[in-house]
């Protein structure tokens, strides 16, 4: 890919095929610097060869220009300054300099100092000697003139005026506010993509040419791409092309020798039809950062030594924005990393607490329940060894007593007995040991176990006693683990019967039509029964009520106590149930409101649900 409407370099007037015109914009090497306000007074001084003119700091510094280092022609060289301070662009001219009673003639790079506000009230003047000059007559060298002709300076301002200005300073003022304006833009901003933009707006509308690109330069890529444009209408955009460095000569000569290159083209329908082209690159510190591309397509177009000149002083510019703003958009992106890896630590150590703080809470839990487990423990074995204890010791009246004592031994042991087998299902649950063998259960099998064994204990505490199942014309069959299930269910009846001091407790079936996967045997299952196990006892506190399934955690410590048992029943039920693809829920409104508890089951078949009671089926157990 070429530049723009695909030329190719021609002959011109003084170019030739293929060869380029190199302008060197250097600034020279500088033996004198100083810094000078509008009146002339200095600022600040130093000169090389101070010392051996017997020049001391305090005869300039802080002095008018009529100084010990004084211009020789002060009217032109503050007209100079003024000028400079006006119309803030840098100027290069030769003028002499009277010190130690001799003329010095320096070359002078004259440039104002911007403030924040984009005016200038001081300039900064770089000079290079050149050459000794007799006092009289005073001449100053024409920039621009034949090397060696002087013309002595006019007694009259205007006079001077007219001989000493070039014709490239007048060419100057067409470029100096719009290029002083993109300067200052430049400088006021850290956004990449502002600079570009601004750059070729800038450079395009204040040299009036027909298209001007910007290309960000990385060392080492063989291709650059277009970020920002400035075109004219009827040129096609060239936003976004990429272009090679190795096809286009001039771009590897100017990212070369970080001077300006310039060449011509023409049209290859129409060699009429000639075009120029100047490339730069932009640079910080000798390093290359960018490319920008000016061209002219409507007309052949000698570019003037002011112009390169004024061009190299924007591309420094913008290179010096470009490798700022990068730092910046670097800085930015370093922060934002720093904050999210910031972030990310502080997430982890938040997490880490969390689960410091999950561990020092499941320890204190695991000693609270291994206290009160013990003392679960001890109060049925008591019983036991009491018990015996008495038979052993003939503390037995008759017969009939002794078979009481026995009784209660009896009755001890089983507890025990129940105390040992939870203890071994939540460890069994908790190292994830517990194996189910699922098969078919009838629910009436389940809720008559229910009754046989839990009814006793309602009706010794006056508490009613219902079981409410399904109107179906079949059997409801479950599909899991008749043990556990019947272990659930005499847990959750056995905890309504306990927490209940008046009123009574419901066990109630209802079926869903529900579809659900199964995790045993992978096939969907027909729908769900769901059992609920309600009760008017002493409920449980809404605030409390997420610590009833966690494991070796209690409501309520003294309760439990009050009430004797582990506290592992709900855990261990919600864990059976779950293995056997059910779900346990509480629900409770308060303390004093009761509570209920359901769980859901599979179904092994999908059972014929009557719509009304038949007359002779008998839906209630009492």
């Amino acid at each position: 890919m070429t530049l723009p409407s695909d030329r190719s370099p021609s002959t011109t007037e003084s170019i030739h095929p293929g060869t380029f015109q190199q302008f060197d914009g250097s600034l020279p090497a500088a033996d004198l610097v100083f810094t000078q306000d509008g009146s002339g007074q200095y600022l600040s001084f130093y000169w090389r060869d101070a010392d051996r003119f017997g020049l001391k700091l305090d005869q300039v510094i802080g002095q008018a220009v009529e100084a010990a280092f004084a211009p020789a022609a002060i009217a032109s060289y503050l007209e100079r300054i003024h000028q400079v301070l006006s119309d803030l662009i840098p100027l290069r001219f030769e003028s002499a300099f009277q010190v130690a009673n001799q003329h010095l003639v320096f070359e002078l790079t004259v440039s104002p100092i911007l403030m924040p506000h984009g005016t200038a009230t001081s300039v900064l003047v770089m000079g290079r000697f050149l050459y000794t000059t007799p006092q009289e007559p005073v001449t100053e060298v024409v920039p621009g003139s034949k090397q060696g002709h002087l013309l002595r300076l006019a007694d009259r301002p205007e006079e001077r005026t007219a001989l000493h200005r070039p014709e490239a300073e007048t060419a100057a003022h067409r470029y100096q506010k719009r290029l002083t304006e993109l300067v200052w833009k430049i400088r006021r901003t850290l956004d990449l993509e502002t600079i570009w933009q601004q750059t070729v707006e800038g450079l395009g509308e204040a040299f009036s040419v027909s298209r001007c690109l910007i290309f960000p330069y990385t060392p080492g890529h063989n291709e650059v791409c277009a970020v920002a444009e400035y075109c004219s209408p009827e040129l096609p955009s060239l936003l976004n092309r990429s272009f090679s460095i190795v096809q286009e000569a001039y771009f590897a000569q100017a990212l070369t020798t970080l001077k300006p290159i310039a060449c011509s083209t023409a049209e290859e329908q129409d060699s009429e039809l000639s075009a120029s082209v100047v490339t730069i690159a932009t640079c910080y510190q000798d390093q290359p950062n960018g490319l920008i591309v000016l061209y002219q397509t409507d007309r052949s177009r000698v570019w003037s030594d002011i112009e390169i000149d004024l061009l190299r002083e924007i591309a420094d510019q913008v290179g010096t924005g470009i490798a700022h703003a990068s730092l910046f958009a670097q800085s930015q992106n370093l922060a934002s990393e720093l904050q999210q890896a910031n972030d990310s630590l502080v997430k982890k150590h938040q997490e880490l607490e969390d689960a410091r703080q999950q561990a020092e809470a499941a320890s204190r839990l695991k000693s609270e329940f291994l206290a009160n487990t013990s003392h679960e423990l001890r109060t049925p074995l008591n019983g036991v060894i009491g018990f015996l204890k008495l038979i052993m010791d003939g503390m037995a009246d008759d017969p009939a007593e002794q078979s009481q004592f026995l009784q209660e031994a009896y009755g001890s042991a089983i507890h025990l007995l129940n105390i040992i087998n939870d203890i071994l299902d939540i460890a069994k649950i908790e190292a994830g040991k517990m194996q189910l063998e699922l098969n078919p259960i009838k629910l009436d099998d389940l809720l008559n176990a229910v009754d046989n064994f839990t009814r006793p204990q309602a009706q010794q505490k006056g508490l009613s006693f219902e079981i409410r199942t399904p109107a179906t014309r079949d059997e409801v069959i479950l599909h899991g683990n008749y043990q556990r299930l019947l272990q659930v269910m005499l847990n959750l009846v056995g905890n309504a019967i306990k927490f209940t001091h008046e009123g009574g407790l419901t066990i109630s079936a209802e079926i869903l039509s529900k579809r659900m996967p199964h995790s045993e045997d992978k096939q969907e299952k027909p729908g769900i029964v769901k059992i609920s196990v309600a009760d008017t006892g002493i409920g449980v506190s809404l605030e409390k009520q997420d610590k009833l399934f966690q494991s070796f955690s209690q409501v309520d410590g003294s309760r439990t106590r009050q009430y004797g048992g582990t506290g592992l029943g709900l855990a261990i039920s919600q864990k059976l149930v779950e293995a056997m693809g059910g779900e346990v829920n509480f629900y409770s409104m308060g303390e004093g409101l009761g509570s209920t508890v359901t769980f859901t089951v599979p179904l092994f078949h999908d059972p014929l649900i009557v719509t009304a009671p038949l007359p002779d089926a008998a839906d209630l157990l009492l």
